[in-house]
Parts: structure tokens; sequence; C-alpha cells
């Protein structure tokens, strides 16, 4: 076979033949299975030996038989043609996966999914983790990732045109403490208590969406946010919680954690007002992705009514 050839201008309508005709043995075969001429047969067949400088078949009374170069040249072409059906697999809607961003693994919008694919379970999800809203937008936007689960600060009207926001998922906030700490003890606590306590946040990163909502928290209940320190991810953040008498977190109530019995860590209810992370699911109105749409139905169909009395969420999410 030639060495030389270029396989990006391999015809596959060409190679497609060529397996028909080696499956079935004769040429007419291959033009009924494929409804095609059996003369068309015949010029696909030649055009690929043109390409190739090599027979491929030997004519015979009976039909067609695979030369020696046409025995090897059949697995390759086999997988030329799996090849192009995986590739044509990834942008077909309903059979390549939903590519969905969420702000972290173990958060609430990774555990939302968790529970889609547990009631559809045959569905296929791509779950990515970007670093912001504004990377995960542009994303939606280019086409990258079907969907994102984030909280959005701008209006609806200063999104991309074609991009939408739908607000799934009001989540309250807890209190995080370890058993030396003062409110350790406590069942709830209003915001207006934890003013003077010093809530540690080493997670937060200038300029995103999450750090724009506790910036807000804090301002509007004179709460001591302290995001100083390494974020060596939120292990380490538990050890510290569990061993301070001064240090309490906040986490949303549907992030799931595992920590040592040992560290007795407390989660603590907080209220009048209860502060709730407004979780989005971003997308373009024109994907008409079937799972995407299931999955927004499921969202629909799990969402508690929802009423803002009692309730705290930042300026830009009312």
């Amino acid at each position: 076979m030639c060495d030389s050839l270029d396989w990006g201008d391999v015809n596959l309508d060409a190679v497609r033949t060529f397996v028909a005709a080696a499956d079935g043995g004769q040429f007419q075969g291959a033009a009924d299975e494929l409804s095609i001429t059996q003369q068309a047969v015949s010029k696909r067949i030649a055009a690929l030996e043109k390409d190739f400088g090599v027979r491929l078949f030997t004519r015979t009374a009976r039909g067609a038989r695979l030369t020696i170069d046409g025995q090897a040249f059949l697995p390759h072409a086999r997988e030329l043609l799996r090849a192009e059906e995986r590739a044509a697999a990834s942008v077909r809607p309903g059979r390549r996966a939903l590519r969905v961003d969420v702000i972290g693994r173990q958060l609430a919008p990774a555990g939302l999914l968790r529970d889609f694919h547990h009631a559809h379970p045959g569905t296929e999800l791509d779950v990515v983790t970007l670093f912001d809203a504004d990377t995960a937008v542009d994303a939606v936007r280019t086409g990258t990732i079907d969907t994102s689960f984030r909280a959005i600060t701008q209006p609806a009207r200063q999104l991309p045109d074609g991009i939408e926001a739908d607000r799934v998922f009001d989540e309250p906030l807890l209190l995080l403490t370890g058993p030396a700490h003062q409110l350790a003890n406590a069942r709830e606590i209003t915001l207006a208590e934890l003013a003077g306590h010093r809530i540690w946040m080493p997670g937060i990163v200038a300029g995103t969406e999450w750090a724009a909502y506790y910036e807000e928290l804090a301002v509007a209940f004179g709460l001591t946010v302290d995001t100083i320190g390494p974020n060596f991810g939120i292990e380490p953040l538990l050890d510290a919680i569990a061993d301070s008498s001064e240090l309490a977190t906040f986490v949303g109530k549907q992030t799931r954690l595992l920590w040592p019995a040992a560290h007795d860590l407390r989660l603590i209810a907080v209220h009048d007002p209860t502060p709730v992370y407004p979780h989005s699911l971003i997308r373009r109105s024109d994907n008409l992705h079937p799972t995407l749409t299931a999955l927004r139905q499921y969202l629909e169909s799990i969402r508690p009514e929802h009423s803002a009395a009692g309730t705290w969420t930042p300026n830009w999410a009312r």
C-alpha cells in the first residue's frame, strides 16, 4: 500500500462501499445494501485502488475476492467507519454526553447532578469545574460546555445574546464550628449574633461570584469574613475548624462533607434572616440537547416553593 497516502483525502463513502463488498463478496450485494448502482460500487472501489496504488479485489466468477492488500486494509477500513460513527455521536443530540460545569464537586450543584443521574441512569454526563461565572458564561456561549450551575451577579440583560440563566436552587447556609467554639452548642443562631466572630473562608478569590456574595453578606450584617491564608482544600479547613475555639466557616446545606468522628464538628442553622446562595442554570437558548431539557424539568420538579420571607440574598440576586 502507498506509504505517502494522505488519509485526510480518503472518501469514507468509498471505504464503506469497500467494506460492504468485502463482507458480501459481491459488488452487486454492496450496491443493494447501499442503495446505489453496481457501476457506482465499481467506481468507488476503483477510486480507492487508484489512491492506494494497489488492487483490493480480484474479480471471480462468483463475485469479488479480497487480494492480500485488500485483506490488510479491511480491519483499518472498519476502524475508519467506527471512528466516523464516534465522531458523529460526539455531536449528535441525545448521543453525546451533556457537558456540565459545577462550582465544586462536593457542593450543591454536583449533588443535584448526582441525584438527576440517579433518577435518569441512562443519561451521559461530562462534569467539569471551571474557575468562575465569567469563564462559565463564555464557555456556554462558545459551545465548550452545554450548561453551568453558578450564581450570576449581572442582570439578565447584561448576559451575552442568546444566553439565559434560570435561578433553580436557593441553598441555605449553615455555620460550621469545632466543639470548643463559643457557639458550638447553639442549635441555631442569627446573623446579628455572628458579628464579631471570625468566619474563615480561605477559598474565596477576589472577583469571583462567590466573593461578591460573601462581601455583600459581610457588609449587610457587619460580619468578619476572613479570606487570609492559603487554601489547601476542604480537609485541612475542617481540621483547622475542629481544633480552633475561634474559627468558624459557612457551608451550604447541601454540601456533602465527611470528617473524622473525633473532629466532633457542629452544623448550626442560621436565621433572622437565613442567608441563601442563589444557584442558576446557565445555558444557550438554542441548545436543544434532550438531556439538558430533562435536567431543567427535573430541577423544576424538585424545586420547593420559593419564598423570600425570612431569607437573605445579595441585591444582584433579587
